[in-house]
């Protein structure tokens, strides 16, 4: 069971901010473009940086908190969740506290709205 442990972390954290789509309407999701802008260039460099520090055997992961299953390069599989869940998670929680508090986040309510 506790090779679950990575997953259920994920899927918790998934499980706390989905509701921010639902209940808030800070529409994340439907403004995927502008998601993605703020996802994938993350995404790529921790990628990237993980891939690199497994090769030198600076980085490795636990068996037993984890599916054993890996990527190319031995990345595990909830490794590569994690570094999409937690961005999503933190730009939901963005567009909440925007929502909710009125705040511009640095830009302007119209362009937001794009």
């Amino acid at each position: 069971m506790s090779q679950l442990t990575y997953l259920g972390l994920l899927a918790g954290v998934l499980v706390v901010t989905a509701p921010l789509e639902l209940l808030l309407h800070v529409r994340v999701y439907p403004r995927w473009r502008r998601l993605l802008v703020a996802v994938v260039p993350e995404f790529v460099v921790f990628v990237v940086w993980v891939l690199y520090a497994i090769a030198q055997g600076h980085w490795d992961y636990s068996d037993t908190y984890t599916l054993g299953v890996r990527l190319p390069g031995g990345i595990p599989v909830e490794e590569v969740l994690f570094f999409l869940v937690v961005p999503l998670a933190s730009v939901l929680a963005l567009e909440a506290v925007r929502k909710v508090t009125g705040w511009d986040a640095g830009y302007p309510a119209e362009e937001a709205q794009r």
